[in-house]
């Protein structure tokens, strides 16, 4: 058996955004559309932030590890740098999952 719907959520739009909101429901009653949009994006937020931040996290092992070679005087050629690439996408989703893991929750 389903469970019931008992809490409510509500907000205040402009004329301009309630016609908005009204267009894209169509046929559909707004409150269900409102709805689904609210837990679909609900849903897709972590997924997005996880993505993200695997790519800022990919991008900062190859900047940082670049910066360390060039400081250090050692010389970057085409297969060093392919290994770099190839271990920050490797490693970027793991990475980014442990620090989204270990981060306080945080409020909308």
């Amino acid at each position: 058996m389903a469970s019931r719907r008992t809490k409510s959520i509500g907000t205040k739009v402009t004329p301009e955004e309630y016609d908005r909101i009204h267009a894209l429901a169509g046929e559909q009653p707004i409150s269900e559309w409102v709805r689904a949009a609210l837990l679909k994006a609900a849903a897709d937020a972590p997924a997005a932030d996880s993505m993200v931040l695997a790519e800022l996290l990919a991008l900062r092992t190859i900047l940082l590890n670049l910066h360390f070679h060039l400081c250090s005087g050692t010389p970057v050629n085409a297969e060093s740098m392919q290994r770099l690439i190839e271990r920050a996408d490797r490693e970027k989703r793991q990475q980014a999952e442990a620090r989204l893991a270990a981060a306080p929750r945080r409020d909308p």
